[in-house]
């Protein structure tokens, strides 16, 4: 049974998410604010984080830095709950860790399609014809999880591994966002296509000069090319 850590201060809304929740399956445990979420975060290790962004005393994205930083955590996916619906939100979550977001008001059914989305992509390892993948100056090692980057090792999240590795074993091929949507994030029915486009952002900064391979498919989606 998957455990679900809830950091969110409203306690009504809590409440609702622990009843949707446990009756979906999960079991799960509620903290009120960021210090106590890390510490439930730390000591039970959960299998998902759903963490509101506007927290009392340190913000959600300060609790996605620290859970990011710590070992027992840095893989842990974090599904970022905001009211607020502007890009620069959204990137900012996705620049500290988070592996998806959610606006409020949202329905239940909606929450529970992403958070089972999120595990299935980290549950399921798809078998790879090569352990080793090489496009210009990055080299992709999908057995250790490693991406070398014009010659040095860069840090991705999850989710930014499973995109730039998707779309290299695709190379020279146009992708959809729906595509990526679909494949990377496990997206059937639901999914924001801007997830699609902040994430190539991140990815291609994350990359250097090499993320210039990425290219952008105007009014369709992406390919992953070597000039």
């Amino acid at each position: 049974m998957k455990k679900i850590l809830i950091i969110e201060d409203e306690r009504d809304l809590a409440e609702l998410l622990v009843f949707n929740l446990e009756k979906d399956g999960f079991t799960t445990r509620c903290a009120m604010n960021g210090n106590d979420g890390l510490e439930a975060a730390f000591s039970d290790q959960p299998d998902l984080i759903v963490l509101d962004l506007m927290l009392p005393g340190m913000m959600g994205t300060e609790v996605c830095k620290s859970l990011r930083k710590d070992p027992r955590t840095a893989k842990t996916p974090v599904l970022m709950v905001t009211a607020k619906s502007d890009e620069i939100d959204r990137v900012v979550g996705f620049e500290v860790g988070a592996d998806d977001y959610i606006v409020k008001p949202f329905s239940m059914r909606e929450l529970s399609l992403r958070i089972k989305a999120i595990l299935r992509r980290c549950d399921v390892e798809q078998p790879r014809e090569q352990s080793l993948l090489t496009i210009g100056a990055i080299n992709i090692n999908t057995e250790r999880h490693q991406v070398i980057s014009a010659g040095a090792e860069i840090e991705l999240t999850s989710t930014e591994f499973k995109l730039l590795a998707y779309m290299a074993e695709r190379r020279g091929r146009v992708i959809s966002r729906d595509q990526l949507l679909q494949n990377v994030w496990s997206y059937n029915d639901v999914g924001d296509t801007r997830t699609v486009d902040t994430h190539i952002t991140r990815l291609r900064s994350k990359l250097g000069p090499p993320g210039e391979l990425i290219k952008t498919v105007r009014g369709f989606g992406y390919k992953m090319e070597e000039v």
